[in-house]
């Protein structure tokens, strides 16, 4: 007993290396979340320095930077202080509420179905909606030019919204009088395999169907985004009636208060009510032919999961095997500082001369002295470039201690840079000082996303 009792206290190199890792993910942790909360204090930061350097300056400064300050505010500081916030206090289960990017409780689920996606697509396509588009910079382009010229866009993309910490497998929608500004649309997530809805019943299909009326501001965010109508129970009826009208196969089945009926807020600040009934599509009899791709056993499925649950880890391990946008963005940041830093040094040596004259001037020490200090600071600027593209280099196969050490460069960059700033009238230089803190802010935003960070975990690898 007692040589048993020895032999399990004994630490073997397996249960060593075990300990190890479990510590050092425990800090890896503490350092996320850490650079997560800075990335949120040092935006609302630069957006008070933004504010009152336009402010002492005046005039047309004054509008540019009210300008500039909404949009770090808006865009940076506030969806991150959402995502810190909601983190803590929205229950992260099913509750018959989609939620943001930021977290924030969104439509309500007032739609299911059953059936396979080929059928959902035909009864939803035969009906007369059309299939958005996703979000990319040329769809988003085009949705931005279509509302300003009050031109038709039937596929116009929509903000992802989460359910089961995915984003929706695809919307449709249906424009009113050709204007995007005002559409019928409907998100659909796939349920996961063998997950049933509180009330026991089993469906393959989830979805949240409201109806935009405007382009407004939201009240949580202050950002540009569509007011929806109050009454997403008429926007379901809408749904169901014309998918009934056109295919007559397709029966309905309504779960009768599947939840309380409620009226709360959307993130967007309009009321949202609901009577708590769950209508199911029942698409059995729809008869539908599976694509060309599928039938040759191709997959090309560009849904991005934000967090999935633990019966997709397989997915979500082949999601983030290839680099996720945040840390393309984020590195190809850190080569624009790269570039302005070396375009720095070359202007520093050809002042060479004026600047040591000018330290002599003001700080009161010998030439000799004003040269080593502008070699040295040339030096360890240089040096830092190095260290941030050789390190962006790595982070780019997936490193993440890479990633860590890249977000403490660009946390202390930023500190460094926001305390040399003083308040008076704005010039060319600081604003150029703004851009550069502005920049890191969005590597530190970048690197420490969920995306970034699943991408970078050992977990995963």
């Amino acid at each position: 007993m007692i040589y048993n009792e020895h032999v399990s206290l004994i630490k073997t190199p397996r249960k060593l290396a075990v300990r190890r890792f479990y510590s050092s993910k425990i800090v890896a942790t503490l350092l996320d979340r850490t650079f997560f909360v800075f990335a949120d204090l040092a935006s609302f930061w630069l957006a008070w320095l933004v504010f009152r350097e336009g402010w002492a300056t005046g005039g047309w400064w004054l509008v540019g930077m009210f300008f500039v300050t909404w949009v770090i505010v808006s865009y940076i500081a506030l969806p991150r202080l959402h995502r810190i916030l909601t983190s803590v206090y929205v229950p992260d289960y099913f509750i018959g509420r989609t939620r943001t990017a930021d977290g924030i409780l969104c439509d309500p689920v007032n739609l299911a179905a059953r059936g396979s996606e080929e059928q959902l697509h035909k009864v939803m396509d035969e009906a007369g909606w059309s299939l958005a588009d996703d979000i990319t910079p040329r769809s988003a382009w085009k949705m931005v030019m279509t509302v300003l010229r009050r031109k038709s866009y039937p596929n116009a993309p929509v903000l992802p919204s989460f359910l089961f910490g995915c984003k929706q497998d695809f919307a449709y929608q249906q424009e009113v009088n050709g204007n995007p500004s005002q559409r019928h649309h409907v998100r659909f997530w796939r349920c996961p395999k063998g997950w049933l809805l509180p009330s026991g019943h089993q469906v393959d299909w989830l979805a949240a169907g409201t109806y935009d009326r405007s382009i407004g501001v939201s009240l949580f965010t202050f950002q540009l985004t569509h007011r929806i109508d109050e009454n997403t129970d008429a926007e379901r009826d809408h749904i169901i009636q014309t998918v009934r009208h056109n295919t007559k196969s397709v029966r309905i089945t309504i779960l009768k208060n599947f939840s309380s009926s409620y009226r709360s807020r959307h993130p967007g600040g309009d009321f949202v009510r609901t009577d708590g009934d769950l209508p199911i599509l029942e698409l059995s009899k729809v008869k539908s032919q599976k694509s060309t791709l599928q039938q040759f056993g191709i997959i090309m499925d560009g849904t991005i999961h934000d967090r999935l649950p633990k019966n997709h880890e397989t997915l979500l391990k082949e999601l983030w095997s290839r680099c996720p946008p945040q840390i393309l963005f984020g590195c190809g940041l850190i080569v624009i500082v790269s570039l302005f830093t070396i375009g720095q040094i070359l202007l520093d040596t050809a002042n060479w001369s004026e600047f040591a004259r000018e330290m002599v001037t003001e700080a009161t020490v010998s030439v000799e002295s004003a040269n080593v200090i502008i070699l040295s600071t040339m030096v360890l600027n240089f040096a830092i470039v190095i260290i941030e593209l050789a390190l962006a280099g790595v982070l780019l196969r997936g490193s993440n201690r890479a990633r860590i050490m890249l977000l403490a460069v660009a946390s202390a960059t930023i500190i460094t840079e926001s305390l040399s700033i003083t308040v008076g009238r704005i010039n060319m230089a600081m604003a150029f000082l703004f851009v550069m803190i502005g920049i890191h802010i969005m590597v530190v935003m970048l690197f420490s996303s969920d995306a970034a960070r699943f991408f970078t975990d050992k977990r995963f690898r």
